[in-house]
């Protein structure tokens, strides 16, 4: 028996999969517990129209994210602190300085943890950063540190 599956169940599929279960797993246990139902047609034009609605939002996030590397990429930000005399910054700037930064100066808002920085920065100078806005979709951008 064809069922869509309306949950998560073990060793058959993901919720909002059609899928062959035999009919008296279907009938004593899929449908009774709510974890099913029968595939008619319009079941499966439910599914199929969620389907495209997920595709298509994907796509659109997809698009987005490029834009907005697209107003990244090349970018460069400044950010004074406080640096001893060899140049060596008292502290260090953080993924959160750098989103900050990103924000005010070039007026995009990045989350935090999409800024690969894993140690800081923790010399003046100018530093490559790269901003992973999306898996797959990257941006580089040139923070440049000043001594205050």
């Amino acid at each position: 028996m064809k069922v869509v599956l309306l949950a998560d169940v073990k060793g058959h599929g993901k919720k909002g999969e059609v899928v062959e279960a035999s009919d008296g797993y279907a009938r004593n246990f899929l449908l009774p517990k709510g974890l099913a139902k029968e595939a008619t047609k319009g079941a499966l034009n439910e599914v199929k129209g969620k389907n495209e609605a997920k595709a298509y939002h994907k796509e659109q996030e997809i698009l987005a994210a490029k834009e907005t590397a697209g107003k990244l990429e090349g970018g460069k930000v400044t950010i004074a602190s406080k640096a001893g005399d060899n140049g060596k910054l008292f502290g260090k700037i953080t993924n959160q300085n750098v989103a900050d930064a990103i924000k005010y100066q070039l007026h995009v808002v990045v989350d935090k943890r999409k800024v690969q920085l894993p140690d800081g920065i923790k010399t003046v100078g100018s530093h490559q950063v790269e901003i992973k806005v999306y898996p797959e979709i990257s941006a580089k951008i040139t923070v440049e540190v000043v001594s205050e």
